[in-house]
């Protein structure tokens, strides 16, 4: 579930915290996320980078948001869970088919999740691929549910 579309102010605001590394812009995006109707879930779980990709940027967005919402729901927030294990070429630019094939085996997860509802948090979402291999990894670990909720809806660039 997207708060909103990926145009306009919300996606040059996304687009500054992401690109240009405007940590304090995470708070207020996380509260908008807020305003959706969220669902009662057992963790709050992040789409992960990849420790390089970390390293690179500094931060991971999806991180900073999803501890708003986890602070803001008294929802545990699970950092150390999802990992992406393998370093992917980005995927602007990339069509749906190949969105999910340079997602194929990248994440994995540790720690027990088993029979808990997942709320899983990323900032953009343009085709699915991402949530829905990190969805997929997290179904086979044991989870009972997950939910999705972004900042974004883009279009296919």
């Amino acid at each position: 579930m997207p708060f909103g579309l990926y145009e306009g102010v919300l996606a040059e605001a996304i687009s500054i915290f992401k690109f240009q590394g405007i940590r304090r812009l995470a708070r207020p995006l996380g509260r908008l996320l807020l305003d959706l109707d969220i669902p009662q879930t057992d963790a709050v779980i992040p789409v992960p980078l990849t420790s390089k990709g970390l390293r690179r940027r500094g931060f991971n967005q999806s991180l900073l948001i999803a501890r708003v919402i986890a602070q803001n729901t008294q929802v545990p927030l699970f950092m150390d869970t999802l990992f992406k294990v393998r370093e992917t070429p980005p995927q602007i630019g990339l069509s749906a088919r190949e969105r999910k094939s340079n997602l194929k085996n990248t994440f994995t997860v540790a720690g027990d999740i088993k029979d808990k509802r997942i709320l899983l948090i990323d900032d953009v979402m343009t085709t699915g691929a991402t949530i829905t291999e990190c969805s997929k990894v997290l179904l086979k670990a044991g989870a009972k549910e997950i939910l999705v909720i972004t900042l974004a809806r883009a279009g296919m660039i």
